[in-house]
């Protein structure tokens, strides 16, 4: 299974060097690692508005990728699709036309690039029947990705208690969105969209006011506020920022920015360990070796701040020991990498070795030791 990004991750808060800004709930994290740079209530569940529909939209790109739809499928605009989220709403719609057929490649454009409630609902109808299967469709979807708190009770955020995120969860969603959709996600970016002979602009402030944005969404409901999710590249390095809660459009883009600006200004990537370098040792059971190797294919990297001043610590975490035989590239556990006090970031680790089953000997001793261990902590947790 493929998260989205670890729970526990956290970044600074504003006592704590993180940046200090007026939205009730925001977060800012670099994609690369995952390395959360700063936070603010990041896990107060909130109705997040059109940003829901990155879960509707990934969806979608699941079950293209899945083979279960094709871009050239075409749904029809059901009455329901058209009076509750299309011209007749007064809400963002692609206005499409009652009764006539659509390609999911135009509705995923209608969605993403005009924000329009109609084509999430055709989508949602299409795929599942109705939209109330298909909401429970991205919240099973969302479970899969780790997202433990998210629930969906329809496709395109209107109001409605069932739907509820956080900014952490929409910043993981966003960051998945991007690692696993490389080709979909250049939809976020394009700036306009004609459907119907309408042609509507992107409605994310920062395509056109910050340098190397591409993406990602803007939302707002009267119980949730103004919020937005948006992504920048400067000098090779990719920042994720969500915000959520605000009273005003125009602060909602202006703290987005201002947030962006400070992560780029203030930090810098620094390698911890090289690809394939080890990262520790894990503890074997019944194997010819008594521990095994642990690496990553992937350099591990964390952000830190640029004048130098963050204390990094780095721990193996696995659940063990591992039984033999283990095969090398064998997933093992996590290296966590803390920031001060912060939990930075989190990374699979594994064995970058094979250890065959040991001797008869061998097992009975590890069995022995293992037993007497198990007796001692059941001992300790009486006490």
């Amino acid at each position: 299974m493929v998260y989205a990004a670890n729970n526990s991750v956290q970044g600074a808060r504003k006592d704590e060097g993180g940046f200090d800004g007026d939205a009730p709930t925001a977060i800012l994290i670099e994609a690369s690692s995952g390395s959360v740079l700063s936070e603010k209530n990041a896990d107060e569940l909130r109705a997040p508005s059109s940003m829901m529909t990155l879960m509707t939209a990934e969806t979608v790109f699941h079950a293209i990728k899945q083979g279960e739809i094709k871009l050239t499928d075409e749904y029809r605009v059901s009455d329901n699709a058209w009076r509750k989220g299309g011209a007749p709403a007064g809400g963002p719609t692609m206005f499409a036309a009652i009764h006539s057929k659509i390609s999911v490649d135009d509705l995923l454009h209608g969605a993403i690039v005009q924000n329009g409630n109609d084509a999430c609902m055709i989508l949602a109808e299409g795929i599942a029947g109705n939209e109330r299967i298909f909401a429970d469709m991205m919240t099973k979807r969302a479970r899969e990705l780790g997202l433990t708190q998210s629930t969906f009770a329809n496709s395109n955020g209107l109001p409605d208690p069932g739907n509820k995120m956080t900014v952490r969860e929409i910043a993981k969603l966003a960051r998945y969105l991007i690692q696993t959709y490389p080709d979909f996600y250049k939809l976020f970016g394009e700036r306009e969209f004609t459907w119907n002979k309408i042609r509507q602009q992107n409605r994310n402030p920062l395509l056109t006011s910050f340098d190397g944005a591409d993406g990602l969404k803007t939302g707002f409901t009267k119980e949730g506020g103004y919020g937005m999710v948006g992504s920048a590249v400067q000098n090779g390095m990719r920042l994720i920022v969500v915000v959520n809660g605000l009273d005003d459009p125009d602060d909602r883009a202006s703290e987005a920015k201002k947030m962006l600006e400070w992560g780029f200004r203030n930090f810098e990537a620094r390698t911890l360990f090289a690809a394939q370098q080890p990262i520790g040792y894990a503890k074997v059971f019944g194997g010819a070796n008594r521990s095994v190797r642990l690496a990553s294919p992937e350099p591990i990297k964390v952000m830190v701040q640029k004048n130098g001043s963050d204390k990094l610590i780095a721990r193996v975490v696995y659940k063990g020991p591992v039984r033999a035989p283990v095969e090398s590239g064998q997933p093992v556990g996590v290296v966590r990498v803390w920031r001060g006090a912060n939990l930075a970031m989190e990374a699979p680790v594994y064995a970058a070795e094979s250890v065959g089953k040991g001797s008869t000997m061998r097992r009975a001793i590890d069995g022995a030791s293992e037993l007497v261990i198990g007796m001692f902590r059941l001992g300790a947790e009486k006490l």
